[in-house]
């Protein structure tokens, strides 16, 4: 198993940024690698529950990923389960994600913690991922 820690910061209020990483509308801006549009999903995770959503790229792929959240800490952090989705719409191995929002005295930081991933390729491809995710974050807050 292998785990990812991505810290990034940016100039907003904790609250600000929990917003962004909790609510689905505010999610939808940023959700998913630069070039790739959220068609579908269930996006919430300011409450417990089920969701999932479905990436598609410029090509017309799609990617379908789904978990259960775990936790919400209100201006603090959320976690939840991930899984990818295979062509046949079966769930593969499920990793845990936690977010986390900390004061920092220009604003905030995001501290992304992935953890039980299959191994060092898989971590490798999603730490690819949520960097261009926050890239795009990052864009909408500023």
């Amino acid at each position: 198993m292998a785990d990812l820690k991505i810290v990034r910061e940016y100039p907003v209020a904790p609250k600000v940024l929990f917003a962004w990483i909790s609510e689905g509308a505010r999610l939808l801006r940023w959700w998913g690698p630069e070039g790739v549009h959220v068609p579908e999903h269930n996006l919430d995770f300011s409450r417990i529950g089920p969701w999932y959503s479905v990436m598609e790229n410029k090509d017309g792929q799609q990617f379908m990923v789904s978990g259960h959240v775990t936790h919400v800490r209100p201006d603090v952090s959320v976690g939840f389960t991930w899984a990818w989705h295979d062509e046949n719409g079966t769930r593969g191995a499920e990793s845990h994600v936690t977010l986390a929002v900390e004061a920092t005295e220009t604003g905030a930081r995001l501290v992304l913690d992935h953890r039980d991933l299959a191994d060092d390729d898989v971590s490798a491809n999603h730490e690819a991922g949520w960097t261009s995710s926050f890239n795009k974050l990052a864009t909408v807050l500023t």
